[in-house]
């Protein structure tokens, strides 16, 4: 027994002192496992880490821990690899590219493998043809999303247009003075359009096309003919269905059916009201204020006269406290018009069935 023990001895000192060794050791000491977000951190995280390009450009490629946490694809478990995806341990590839915007175009593919259906959209999209021509500095997927700290969609929802505005700065200031713009940004309104609700998000279209024209009212349409939505404002309903039998509207509906890609003038709603800079009525700046309808009107009816404003009823259906006298009118000939039909119906009758008895009575022995 005593022998045995000597001869255990020495492997039972090792077994303790490599425990007791382990346990010292710091947990932070234990190398993460290459292609984890916890790996690339070990040196991405080290400040002032750069990256230079052929052209001589520099980049810095630090990414702090604080903005992967914040990111949508980081809580959702979605590592660094998912999207660098030639990248998969250290040392790192050597990497060719001459410009930061050519890498940045070269992982816009890898959005690819998880949003195939928003990427095949963006192809289709004013921004991919604009690329196509030779003009890389167009919006890919991590110029509007961002590219480590990518947030949910909508949050916050005025981050939008502050995204458009990185290129289209001087449509962004405009939008921020319109009504729309204004409720968003200064009062936090969430019922109020941005950039997207107008434009689309990843197939948006060239909005000087004849289509695009065209179903602008119908765009417009699909917050001001909602009533619920329209009457927090004490805003009308009604202004697309009156839009739809006026003029304009009538005119409008017909180009589209039977000739949609000629261009027309029939005004629709940006006609008049403005495109970014849309405004209240009650505005002294709005196109269709009282200070300034009838110029607005002059753009397409330069003849008209002082009184052309006063004969329009806006988009407001006749009422008796708007619009008495139309109101009388609209109602005598809403009555006169049946009565005048009815009685030409009944005198037709009355001629046929007159005909009938002057054929029988002709024809009796």
């Amino acid at each position: 027994m005593t022998s045995l023990l000597k001869k255990l001895t020495i492997p039972i000192l090792l077994v303790v002192s490599l425990v007791f060794f382990l346990n010292i050791i710091p947990a932070s000491a234990i190398s993460p496992n290459q292609g984890t977000e916890e790996y690339c951190l070990s040196c991405h995280g080290e400040q002032d880490l750069t990256m230079t390009f052929k052209d001589g450009e520099s980049t810095s490629i630090t990414i702090s821990k604080e903005m992967l946490d914040h990111s949508i694809h980081s809580s959702k478990g979605i590592e660094c690899v998912a999207c660098h995806q030639t990248i998969q341990k250290y040392p790192h590839p050597a990497q060719n590219f001459a410009s930061k915007r050519e890498l940045s175009i070269a992982y816009y593919e890898a959005c690819k493998a998880c949003h195939s259906g928003n990427y095949e959209k963006a192809k289709d999209s004013i921004h991919a043809s604009i690329m196509d021509a030779g003009n890389l500095a167009t919006a890919i997927c991590t110029d509007c999303h961002g590219a480590h700290d990518i947030s949910a969609a909508m949050e916050p929802k005025s981050k939008i247009s502050a995204t458009c505005g990185k290129c289209h700065d001087e449509i962004l200031a405009t939008y921020t003075k319109s009504v729309h713009g204004a409720a968003l940004i200064n009062e936090g309104n969430q019922d109020v359009p941005v950039c997207t609700d107008c434009h689309g998000v990843h197939n948006i279209v060239d909005p000087r096309t004849v289509d695009f024209r065209v179903q602008s009212p119908e765009m417009c349409a699909k917050c001001h003919s909602d009533p619920e939505l329209m009457g927090k404002y004490g805003l009308s309903s009604d202004v697309y269905s009156i839009y739809k039998t006026s003029w304009h509207g009538v005119d409008v509906s017909v180009y589209k059916a039977k000739w949609p890609t000629i261009w027309h003038d029939s005004a629709v709603c940006t006609d008049c009201h403005g495109i970014h800079d849309i405004g209240k009525t009650s505005d002294p700046n709005s196109m269709v204020s009282p200070q300034n309808l009838l110029s607005t009107c002059q753009k397409c009816h330069p003849g008209a006269g002082p009184n052309w404003t006063g004969a329009w009823t806006g988009h407001n259906k006749i009422s008796l406290e708007r619009t008495p006298i139309l109101f009388y009118v609209d109602a005598f000939y809403s009555s006169f018009s049946p009565f005048v039909l009815w009685v030409c119906v009944i005198y037709v009758l009355l001629q046929i069935i007159r005909q009938l008895f002057d054929r029988v009575r002709r024809n009796l022995p």
